[in-house]
C-alpha cells in the first residue's frame, strides 16, 4: 500500500472545503485507497469543475478503506 499523506482544506462559511493547492491531490488520493479496498467509486455527474462522485461497497471494503486510511495519516509527516 503506498505511503499517503492528508490534508484538510479550511472550509468557509458556506461549508464547502476551500479548494487549495493539494486538495485535488488529497481527494485523489482518498479515492484510489478506496478502489484499493474493494469499494466502488463512480462518477455520478460533472458540472463545471464540480465532480459529483459516489462510492459504495462492502462493509468488509469499507473496514479495509478505512484502516488503510488510518494507517496512511499515521505514516504521514507533520507540516
Amino acid at each position: 500500500m503506498p505511503t499517503t499523506s492528508f490534508q484538510t482544506a479550511s472550509t468557509p462559511a458556506d461549508g464547502q472545503p476551500r479548494e487549495t493547492p493539494d486538495t485535488a491531490d488529497d481527494f485523489a488520493r482518498i479515492l484510489a485507497l478506496a478502489r484499493e479496498a474493494g469499494m466502488l467509486v463512480t462518477l455520478d455527474g460533472q458540472i463545471g469543475r464540480q465532480k459529483y462522485q459516489s462510492i459504495a461497497g462492502s462493509l468488509h471494503a469499507f473496514r479495509r478503506f478505512a484502516q488503510a486510511l488510518c494507517d496512511a495519516s499515521v505514516q504521514a509527516p507533520v507540516r
